[in-house]
């Protein structure tokens, strides 16, 4: 899985007015310059805000990229917490439990 770069595309959606565009009219063309896994592709398409979660991308990037993507908080703390369910705990980064 390649965190930093799903981190650096939401990073990058969340702040960059061109990046945005880009991602409405080609976002297969965006991708190109991240090296990212299918799983990530089709979260940041769809979007599947528990699955970014439950990989591991860092909660104040999600937040913005949740409400640019039209999530209203409380769907947003749900779409966590439904991630967590459907898909198991967080994978990496902060999020990630560790082992006993």
């Amino acid at each position: 899985m390649s965190l930093y770069y799903l981190q650096k595309i939401i990073y990058q959606l969340n702040r960059d007015e061109h990046v945005r565009q880009r991602y409405e009219d080609d976002f297969e063309g965006l991708l190109v310059g991240y090296p990212l896994e299918e799983e990530e592709k089709a979260a940041l398409r769809k979007p599947d805000i528990g699955l970014l979660y439950v990989m591991g991308v860092n909660g104040q990037l999600l937040m913005h990229y949740a409400a640019l993507r039209g999530y209203e908080w409380n769907e947003y703390l749900q779409s966590m917490r439904d991630g967590v369910a459907k898909y198991g705990s967080v994978r990496r980064g902060a999020g990630a439990l560790s082992e006993p």
